[in-house]
């Protein structure tokens, strides 16, 4: 890619370099990875991250994607470790040190205090032959050609090398441990992200008394009270096993009128629609969502395993719980 201006010339630069900095990862997922990989799993405590400068920032958003999706994580910055902070690392801890020189002398530091405590070390640098490579047990190669920066000087493509490798750490975890979108949840029961995996329709739908329900045989215009009554703007019927076996809405009682039957005369049956939507109460209640969105309804019929209605979702309570 080239241009003729500037500034986009070396945005456009930047990005290059730093793909091939990732591209250069793929060969050094091997063995070393995996048995990283298995020396975590096996860990009964945390993952201490520790790191310096732009290394510790990486870090820090490593150990926030570990313990997100399963991983138990934490943050130590090294120099703070050396001045009491190492009493958060436990016997039952690993840690992961980042370093792109492997030679940082706040993290060098520490390593004998983890050989003495037998705390398990794994290293991702950009120097698979420095110090602090050679004395982890396994030490995830980051290396990169170049850095982004046209001095070389700025720690770039080294960084977004290590940040790339550090979310295939992450994700191999992930999958290795089982984590589910429930365990996800979990993780993150607040904000928009919570509530769509975490609110279930049983959660917000409307049972009881409050399901506006006739029996099948029902005239049209005893229907329209119970539609009246309880403001959904539909209203379920069943049959004599309380079987949901169709619905009648406001778009069915404008055919009917436009029909000329009278209404005063005709059966529930004869009117209301047998092919509706509905779902599950144990369903998610983002799934409700993308459901009203896609067919362009606002109400929800919620009917259990044997056909019996449970409740009813509108498009307004998604709305007021931020689902949608």
């Amino acid at each position: 890619m080239s241009s003729d201006n500037p500034l986009k010339a070396s945005a456009l630069r930047t990005i290059e370099i730093e793909l091939s900095a990732v591209e250069g990862l793929l060969a050094r997922i091997d063995d070393e990875f995996e048995k990283a990989c298995q020396l975590i799993l096996n860990c009964h405590g945390r993952v201490v991250v520790i790191g310096m400068g732009k290394s510790g920032h990486i870090g820090k958003k490593i150990a926030a994607t570990l313990a997100s999706t399963g991983t138990p994580a934490i943050y130590v910055h090294p120099a703070e470790a050396s001045h009491g902070d190492i009493g958060m690392i436990t016997d039952h801890d690993c840690v992961l040190a980042l370093s792109n020189s492997g030679t940082t002398e706040e993290v060098l530091s520490l390593l004998p205090i983890f050989k003495r405590k037998g705390i398990p070390l794994v290293s991702l640098t950009g120097n698979s032959n420095s110090e602090l490579a050679q004395s982890a047990n396994f030490n995830l190669n980051a290396q990169v050609n170049e850095e982004a920066c046209p001095l070389g000087l700025a720690p770039t493509s080294s960084t977004t090398a290590a940040l790339v490798l550090g979310d295939a750490l992450a994700m191999a975890l992930l999958e290795a441990r089982g984590f589910t979108r429930d365990d996800f949840a979990i993780s993150h029961p607040g904000g928009n992200l919570g509530r769509r995996l975490l609110v279930k329709v049983r959660d917000l739908m409307h049972s009881g008394e409050a399901i506006p329900q006739v029996s099948a045989d029902t005239k049209l215009a005893s229907a329209l009270l119970e539609m009246s009554e309880k403001g959904f703007g539909l209203t379920t019927v069943t049959d004599g096993d309380k079987n949901l076996v169709g619905v009648f809405t406001d778009g069915d009682l404008r055919r009917v009128i436009e029909s000329g039957k009278d209404i005063q005369q005709i059966n529930i049956t004869e009117a209301m629609s047998a092919d509706f939507k509905f779902i599950n109460a144990n369903s998610l209640a983002a799934e409700a969502a993308r459901i009203m969105q896609e067919s362009n309804v606002y109400v929800l019929i919620v009917r259990d395993d044997n056909g019996e209605i449970e409740g009813i979702l509108k498009m307004h309570d998604l709305l007021q719980a931020n689902v949608v």
